[in-house]
């Protein structure tokens, strides 16, 4: 996936992120509920629920709807759910990978079978996009008034494998395994991420035409409306010109 078009994609969900802000506020939720259910409700010895915590920062959350979740995942039955992933192709053979959490498996699985098999696409078995998609960590934030040299150097010594800034953000990607190492450098550094993620970044992504892109994002759009979905993957080239007809 070339530079300029993950830089596209950051963008493009930034932007998303911006007119879907309630929806955003669900994920993160959610995001707290399972960190707490997974590794209790102390922001200090449970990095699952750090992490959730930061984004919620990243997405401006109130500290008191923050604490709120947390307090209610702490509660007997404040809410359990199951994460499961789901793999298939768009129309073109574009892959998806679309990650979600639920509270109901069969409403998930029948809601998200049938956005594929309206827009022509096909539900696969769990796996079957191990070779399209690389588990990465990517943290965006502010570059404010940061020396960028120094901090590549500091960077690099944590482990990132790449480094981009532009229009005021800088994106950084780090293997999986570094994640934590990255989490940490950064606090050290006093830089709080707008987000820290560990995502599925194509190996390589595949161009369409306008129209047929447009019809395969069409797609990824009502997936990503769904409640029970954190996140969607692809490997669709996001061109110039297929990012400019989307905002049309």
């Amino acid at each position: 996936m070339s530079g300029h078009s993950k830089w596209s994609t950051i963008k493009r969900k930034k932007g998303a992120l911006d007119a879907k802000r309630s929806k955003m506020f669900s994920k993160v939720i959610k995001e707290i509920t399972v960190a707490v259910k997974e590794g209790g409700s102390d922001i200090e010895s449970n990095p699952r629920l750090r992490l959730a915590v930061s984004n919620a920062k990243g997405v401006n959350m109130p500290k008191d709807n923050v604490a709120r979740a947390i307090k209610k995942a702490s509660e007997k039955g404040g809410g359990n759910y199951t994460e499961v992933n789901y793999e298939g192709y768009a129309a073109h053979g574009i892959g998806v990978f679309v990650e979600c959490a639920t509270d109901n498996l069969q409403r998930t699985v029948s809601n998200v079978r049938s956005y594929f098999n309206k827009y022509n696409g096909s539900l696969g078995k769990n796996g079957s996009l191990s070779f399209v998609f690389d588990r990465k960590g990517i943290f965006i934030f502010p570059q404010s008034d940061i020396d960028l040299e120094e901090l590549e150097l500091e960077l690099i010594d944590a482990g990132a494998e790449d480094i981009e800034a532009e229009e005021g953000m800088i994106s950084v990607t780090t293997a999986m395994e570094d994640f934590g190492t990255m989490m940490k450098k950064l606090e050290e550094l006093n830089i709080e991420p707008e987000s820290a993620n560990l995502e599925r970044i194509p190996v390589n992504t595949e161009t369409l035409d306008v129209e047929s892109a447009k019809r395969v994002m069409k797609l990824i759009d009502v997936i990503e409306d769904d409640d029970d979905v954190q996140n969607v993957y692809h490997n669709l080239e996001l061109t110039e010109e297929l990012l400019e007809a989307l905002d049309e």
